[in-house]
């Protein structure tokens, strides 16, 4: 099992006393499960908090990772042929339609997805475990 993790600072207003609160957020596969987190601390005030989740992260979060560390581009290997294993890979990790996946696919095949590292590393991971090769390659801003 890989082990991928990423994360960022952001700063915004205080919503209890209009300070600067500053959040940690991450993107992380935790056994095998994409998974996201968010810290914030108030440096003016006590206010503060924390939250997880499972799955896509919150778009917030995704744009602070990809403008600090860019785009990951996932690829299937020149002569992958049959799209059978990746359908189901799509499907079942993404929870898509059958058209949706297809979709997915055809952009694997062709120009590939764009998304975080860990976005993309758990994709490549759950192709993999299908024995579809995969190339992951930093993808131009």
């Amino acid at each position: 099992m890989i082990t991928v993790t990423q994360g960022a600072k952001t700063t915004s207003s205080c919503g209890t006393c209009g300070g600067v609160l500053v959040c940690d957020v991450g993107q992380f596969i935790e056994q095998g499960r994409l998974r996201w987190g968010v810290e914030g601390r108030c440096r003016d005030c006590p206010d503060a908090w924390c939250e997880t989740g499972e799955g896509p992260a919150p778009e917030e979060i995704r744009q602070a990772l990809l403008a600090e560390h860019g785009s990951i581009r996932l690829r299937l290997e020149t002569g992958e042929t049959c799209l059978v294993p990746v359908l189901r890979a799509l499907r079942g990790m993404w929870d898509l339609s059958l058209d949706e996946a297809r979709l997915a696919a055809t952009d694997l095949k062709g120009t590939g997805l764009v998304g975080t590292s860990v976005e993309m590393a758990h994709l490549a991971e759950g192709l993999r475990e299908r024995s579809v090769t995969t190339t992951l390659v930093p993808s131009p801003a």
